[in-house]
């Protein structure tokens, strides 16, 4: 996770202000992110939630521990949402978290395949290997790239996404909950509607995630806790 140095960060909580204060009477239609496996995420389940950016190398290297474990405790122990939050300082996370948007709108069992696809080639659309080509270059890029990735007989599909406003007002939206849950860089993880402390340096491995997990399971089992979102 980037850790931007303080007068950024003050910038950056600024803009974040700036950006939630308009649209605060606004409500999604749905609460936000994309549910892993079509799995229904319930306060019957531990929940966890992770913020990631489709071109962050740390959202990267984390999704992998993070799956393996959700996979070992299966739909009826734990649940998982992930909301996109494309960082202002990668210049392709916007169109690469809009990508995601409209592909789950289009087929959301393509919704993952796509992120763990843009996680394995991430490097093509870093900002050094795109800045010498236009904007509307690097979206042809993303386009062509997802229509690869899941069948070229969406492609058009996906490009009429990007024309669609409701598909720029949904990443806005993840965006915004973000901010408004605390979030400022990738990956940020949430288990029960509490931040799980993550740094560089400490990036959470399958064990780590199953020390997290395993007591909570236990305690569920005894109903000594009832889970809760918030």
């Amino acid at each position: 996770m980037y850790k931007p140095n303080i007068p950024v960060i003050s910038l950056l909580i600024m803009s974040f202000a700036v950006v939630l204060i308009p649209s605060q009477s606004i409500y999604p239609s749905r609460y936000d992110g994309f549910v892993y496996k079509k799995r229904a995420a319930s306060t019957d389940t531990v929940l966890i939630e992770a913020f990631y950016d489709p071109v962050c190398p740390d959202s990267r290297d984390s999704w992998a521990p993070l799956k393996q474990a959700v996979d070992h405790y299966g739909p009826t122990v734990v649940s998982l949402i992930v909301h996109t939050f494309p960082l202002p300082y990668h210049d392709n996370a916007f169109i690469t978290s809009r990508v995601l948007h409209i592909v789950n709108d289009l087929n959301s069992s393509s919704t993952y395949p796509l992120l763990e696809a843009f996680f394995k080639y991430q490097k093509q659309f870093y900002n050094a290997q795109t800045n010498n080509i236009s904007r509307a270059a690097a979206l042809d890029k993303v386009i062509g790239f997802a229509s690869r990735t899941l069948g070229n007989s969406i492609q058009s599909a996906i490009r009429s996404g990007f024309s669609d406003t409701k598909t720029s007002t949904k990443t806005r939206v993840s965006f915004k909950y973000g901010c408004m849950r605390g979030v400022y860089g990738t990956p940020f993880f949430f288990v029960n509607g509490f931040l799980v402390p993550v740094s560089d340096d400490d990036m959470i491995d399958y064990n780590g995630w199953r020390k997290i997990i395993d007591p909570l399971t236990t305690k569920q089992g005894k109903n000594e806790y009832p889970l809760t979102i918030f």
